[in-house]
């Protein structure tokens, strides 16, 4: 068995689909997911699968389960396969560019979706990560703290979206903490934005500063669920507003119930289908450039310029929890678990 075929079966998805590629008439599209366990990218998948398959196109994907050397055999096995376009949400952005030169001298096509690869040859599909963190931190004075301590707990390090989102979050912040208004009491990166390694550094934060923490920026939700826990456990959960992005159920019903202030929503569902619509056009031969609405971003922190699409998201707040009710993003039952104040209107 060649290295090709092994690194195939590596990941299950991929052996699964094999049978589906070779009878296939049409392209093929893949996914590699940095991590198949969290939430949204479940809703993720559901789009491009939906989008690729109704252009009579194949969809495959592997699950690097949050390993940077599974990840990079994932791809190489998915190119020796043939593959048309591989859509790469990063574990390591740096690590991961190999990979992408691979592809390229292989004609295989390369998106990044959601996390910032910089390679010129790649189209880059997102939300604006930047206009996240502005949106959180606009939450947080407008119906938050807007003085304070405050703790910011941070994505994983090697993925540039905790950059933007931080970027983002200090352009709005920023005047406060110079003034003296806001603190920046506790400041970390948490490896592979894992909620539980988020509630240990919110724990230490609270134990280094006696628990005075007047607010927590948390970059997304599955971390904000951590943070939650380690404030719950001091009697402090739902008195010190939490920050987080995503939309993730549990998520929004703590936006319901009043432990988290906020969860930027970013329709996985638009992003997916769009980046899908996009990868269908790539494998018949359209020019990146050609694509509809594509732009150019260079705000990586390399600065190299490549193809992108940016989609805006809508920050949730107890006052905007209709919207993802209405939209089918979540049902009310689920949004709306354990709420008992009839001041949250969706939940009536």
């Amino acid at each position: 068995m060649n290295k090709a075929i092994k690194a195939l079966l590596a990941s299950a998805s991929i052996m699964a689909s094999m049978t589906g590629m070779a009878a296939a008439e049409g392209k093929v599209i893949a996914v590699s997911w940095k991590t198949f366990q969290e939430e949204r990218w479940k809703t993720d998948e559901a789009a491009i699968k939906e989008v690729v398959e109704a252009a009579g196109n194949t969809y495959v994907s592997a699950d690097a389960q949050l390993s940077v050397t599974k990840q990079a055999a994932d791809i190489e096995g998915l190119v020796n396969q043939g593959v048309d376009v591989i859509l790469v949400v990063a574990m390591d952005s740096d690590a991961i560019l190999p990979s992408f030169q691979l592809a390229a001298d292989s004609g295989v096509k390369m998106i990044s979706y959601d996390v910032l690869v910089e390679d010129p040859n790649a189209l880059y599909v997102t939300f604006d990560n930047v206009g996240v963190g502005r949106l959180m931190a606009k939450t947080m004075l407008e119906k938050g703290k807007s003085e304070g301590n405050f703790a910011f707990i941070k994505g994983d390090k090697g993925d540039p979206n905790a950059t933007f989102l931080f970027q983002g979050i200090m352009e709005v912040l920023g005047p406060n903490i110079e003034s003296g208004k806001i603190v920046n009491t506790c400041e970390t990166f948490t490896d592979g934005w894992k909620p539980d390694q988020a509630q240990a550094n919110m724990e230490q934060c609270l134990a280094a500063n006696n628990n005075e923490i007047d607010a927590v920026v948390s970059e997304n939700d599955g971390m904000a669920s951590g943070i939650v826990a380690a404030l719950e456990a001091q009697g402090m959960a739902g008195s010190v507003p939490v920050t987080g992005q995503d939309g993730d159920h549990a998520a929004l019903n703590r936006v319901a119930t009043g432990t988290q202030l906020v969860s930027v929503w970013k329709d996985a569902r638009v992003l997916g289908a769009k980046a899908a619509e996009f990868a269908n056009m790539i494998a018949d031969g359209t020019a990146l450039a050609d694509l509809p609405g594509v732009g150019t971003f260079s705000g990586g922190p390399k600065g190299v310029e490549v193809n992108a699409v940016l989609i805006e998201p809508n920050a949730i707040t107890q006052d905007k929890l209709a919207e993802v009710i209405d939209g089918g993003w979540i049902s009310k039952e689920k949004a709306c678990a354990g709420v008992t104040d009839p001041a949250v209107t969706a939940c009536n």
